[in-house]
Protein backbone atom coordinates (compact mmCIF):
# COMPACT_ATOMS: atom_id res chain seq x y z
CA UNK A 1 0.00 0.00 0.00
CA UNK A 2 1.28 3.63 -1.25
CA UNK A 3 1.34 6.24 1.61
CA UNK A 4 2.33 8.82 -0.48
CA UNK A 5 1.85 9.18 -4.59
CA UNK A 6 2.63 11.92 -5.50
CA UNK A 7 6.65 11.25 -3.67
CA UNK A 8 6.31 7.95 -5.78
CA UNK A 9 5.51 10.08 -8.80
CA UNK A 10 8.93 12.12 -7.68
CA UNK A 11 10.52 9.02 -7.01
CA UNK A 12 9.91 7.52 -10.45
CA UNK A 13 10.60 10.79 -12.10
CA UNK A 14 14.10 11.44 -10.69
CA UNK A 15 15.19 7.77 -11.27
CA UNK A 16 13.88 7.94 -15.03
CA UNK A 17 16.16 10.89 -15.30
CA UNK A 18 19.01 9.35 -13.95
CA UNK A 19 19.27 6.40 -16.51
CA UNK A 20 18.00 8.51 -19.12
CA UNK A 21 14.85 7.04 -19.92
CA UNK A 22 12.81 8.71 -22.55
CA UNK A 23 9.99 8.22 -20.27
CA UNK A 24 8.13 7.20 -17.36
CA UNK A 25 4.77 5.54 -16.30
CA UNK A 26 2.93 5.69 -13.15
CA UNK A 27 -0.86 5.62 -12.28
CA UNK A 28 -2.76 8.37 -12.50
CA UNK A 29 -4.77 10.80 -10.39
CA UNK A 30 -5.75 14.60 -11.15
CA UNK A 31 -3.14 15.99 -8.94
CA UNK A 32 -0.71 13.93 -11.14
CA UNK A 33 -2.09 15.09 -14.12
CA UNK A 34 -1.82 18.64 -12.60
CA UNK A 35 2.09 18.86 -11.95
CA UNK A 36 2.52 17.04 -15.16
CA UNK A 37 1.19 19.52 -17.06
CA UNK A 38 2.57 22.46 -14.40
CA UNK A 39 5.76 20.78 -15.66
CA UNK A 40 5.28 20.51 -19.15
CA UNK A 41 4.01 24.52 -19.36
CA UNK A 42 7.41 25.55 -17.09
CA UNK A 43 9.54 23.65 -19.81
CA UNK A 44 10.95 20.75 -17.92
CA UNK A 45 9.17 17.84 -19.59
CA UNK A 46 7.93 17.68 -23.75
CA UNK A 47 4.61 16.35 -22.99
CA UNK A 48 2.29 13.61 -20.80
CA UNK A 49 -0.59 12.10 -21.69
CA UNK A 50 -2.88 9.09 -20.30
CA UNK A 51 -2.91 5.42 -21.69
CA UNK A 52 -4.54 2.11 -21.17
CA UNK A 53 -2.47 -0.67 -21.16
CA UNK A 54 -4.41 -4.27 -21.52
CA UNK A 55 -4.70 -6.28 -18.83
CA UNK A 56 -5.16 -3.80 -16.30
CA UNK A 57 -7.77 -1.95 -15.18
CA UNK A 58 -6.08 1.37 -13.93
CA UNK A 59 -5.02 4.15 -16.64
CA UNK A 60 -1.57 4.87 -16.47
CA UNK A 61 0.15 8.57 -16.55
CA UNK A 62 2.99 8.48 -19.42
CA UNK A 63 5.38 11.91 -19.00
CA UNK A 64 8.04 12.12 -21.82
CA UNK A 65 10.86 13.25 -20.10
CA UNK A 66 13.29 16.41 -22.08
CA UNK A 67 16.96 16.20 -22.25
CA UNK A 68 19.00 18.81 -23.85
CA UNK A 69 21.00 18.72 -26.92
CA UNK A 70 23.88 16.95 -25.75
CA UNK A 71 21.63 14.75 -23.48
CA UNK A 72 21.91 16.53 -20.49
CA UNK A 73 19.29 16.94 -17.91
CA UNK A 74 16.83 19.12 -17.89
CA UNK A 75 15.55 18.08 -14.01
CA UNK A 76 18.78 18.34 -12.10
CA UNK A 77 17.21 18.25 -8.82
CA UNK A 78 13.30 17.33 -7.67
CA UNK A 79 12.38 17.16 -3.81
CA UNK A 80 8.95 16.59 -2.05
CA UNK A 81 8.65 19.63 0.41
CA UNK A 82 5.23 18.92 1.86
CA UNK A 83 4.93 14.83 3.23
CA UNK A 84 1.53 13.52 4.68
CA UNK A 85 3.06 13.96 8.09
CA UNK A 86 4.13 17.43 7.62
CA UNK A 87 2.00 19.56 5.30
CA UNK A 88 3.90 22.73 4.23
CA UNK A 89 1.23 26.16 3.21
CA UNK A 90 2.66 29.03 1.77
CA UNK A 91 0.50 32.42 1.13
CA UNK A 92 1.55 33.81 -1.99
CA UNK A 93 2.76 36.74 -0.77
CA UNK A 94 5.42 34.31 1.08
CA UNK A 95 6.05 32.44 -1.70
CA UNK A 96 9.48 32.88 -2.88
CA UNK A 97 11.94 32.06 -6.14
CA UNK A 98 13.45 28.77 -6.16
CA UNK A 99 17.15 29.34 -7.16
CA UNK A 100 16.70 32.82 -7.96
CA UNK A 101 14.20 32.34 -10.24
CA UNK A 102 15.88 28.98 -11.73
CA UNK A 103 13.45 26.25 -10.62
CA UNK A 104 10.13 25.98 -9.64
CA UNK A 105 7.90 25.00 -6.92
CA UNK A 106 4.43 23.11 -7.94
CA UNK A 107 1.71 24.87 -5.53
CA UNK A 108 -1.75 23.16 -5.09
CA UNK A 109 -4.32 25.60 -4.54
CA UNK A 110 -8.05 25.86 -4.68
CA UNK A 111 -7.52 26.65 -8.24
CA UNK A 112 -5.50 23.64 -9.10
CA UNK A 113 -2.08 23.14 -9.61
CA UNK A 114 -0.07 25.84 -10.30
CA UNK A 115 4.16 26.88 -10.48
CA UNK A 116 5.14 29.40 -7.60
CA UNK A 117 4.90 32.14 -10.68
CA UNK A 118 1.54 31.77 -11.63
CA UNK A 119 0.52 31.25 -8.21
CA UNK A 120 2.19 34.66 -7.11
CA UNK A 121 0.87 36.40 -10.72
CA UNK A 122 -3.01 35.14 -9.73
CA UNK A 123 -2.30 35.80 -5.64
CA UNK A 124 -3.07 32.41 -4.42
CA UNK A 125 -1.69 30.32 -1.81
CA UNK A 126 -1.49 26.79 -1.33
CA UNK A 127 0.00 23.54 -0.44
CA UNK A 128 3.62 23.49 -1.67
CA UNK A 129 3.88 20.11 -3.14
CA UNK A 130 7.91 19.72 -4.62
CA UNK A 131 10.57 21.80 -5.72
CA UNK A 132 12.83 21.08 -8.65
CA UNK A 133 15.16 22.78 -10.99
Amino acid sequence: MMTDPIADMLTRIRNAVRVEHPNVTMPVSKVKRGMAEVLKREGYIWDWREEEHEGETSKQLLIDLKYGPNGERVIQHIKRVSTPGRRIYAQAKRLRPVLNGLGISVISTNRGVVSDREARQRNLGGEVLCELW
